[in-house]
């Protein structure tokens, strides 16, 4: 399966450069497990995070601070259903405020 995300600062209307991005996996025992961490492009996108996530309850936690004066960090959690399809979160964000969706 393959996963990315896009970052867009609507405050400044541009991508956000540089961010750090974790993405984690929830396991059966109920505690997380960092799978990889990353940082956005040039372009606000993280595209390979060197390891293919599989079927089940995964999170992004954007490192927020710096771009958001009430969000030190987004964290979007989400259900890998299909591991075999691609998918994308998309994170648009302002001093007080974010949005996310499934994109495609």
């Amino acid at each position: 399966m393959s996963l990315s995300t896009h970052v867009l600062d609507a405050a400044r209307g541009r991508p956000a450069a540089g961010m750090a991005v974790r993405l984690d996996r929830y396991e059966p025992d109920g505690r997380w497990t960092v799978l990889a961490v990353a940082h956005t492009d040039a372009d606000g996108r993280i595209g390979d995070w060197g390891t293919d996530p599989d079927a089940g309850v995964h999170r992004l936690t954007f490192d927020t601070a710096g771009l958001s004066e009430f969000y030190p960090e987004v964290t979007v959690a989400f259900t890998i259903e299909d591991p075999g399809r691609h998918l994308h979160v998309p994170l648009l964000l302002s001093p007080f405020a974010y949005s996310t969706y499934r994109g495609s």
